[in-house]
């Protein structure tokens, strides 16, 4: 769904505080770990997996990325949807953005403010 007003500026007023604890929060997360997922063969194997040694802040911006995309993807469906659809969509969308929200104010706080 194509917005009619554009979002208001992002506020650059930061508190200090919460950035600190942001930046220590992203400090102290450890590498990913091999964790398996998705569909699985006969045998039991799955096809795809988080791959072992990436950093906090890389996985945290692809998890912001594919929240975007599930969000872009959501509103496109949502203009095609009627009646209960449209509302579980529209509750969907809301859940992804708050989702995408966190884990872009967990990044902010972790970089260098300009």
């Amino acid at each position: 769904m194509k917005k009619l007003v554009p979002d208001p500026p992002r506020q650059r007023r930061r508190d200090p505080e919460l950035d600190r604890a942001n930046a220590h929060l992203l400090q102290s997360l450890k590498n990913t770990r091999h964790r398996p997922f998705g569909l699985r063969d006969a045998q039991g194997h799955a096809l795809f997996a988080v791959q072992p040694g990436v950093n906090a802040e890389d996985a945290l911006m692809h998890v912001a990325l594919l929240l975007k995309c599930a969000e872009e993807v959501s509103d496109e469906i949502t203009e095609r949807a009627s009646g209960i659809e449209r509302g579980l969509i529209w509750s969907m969308v809301h859940s992804v953005e708050m989702a995408r929200a966190v884990v872009e104010a967990l990044l902010d706080g972790a970089r260098p403010r300009d």
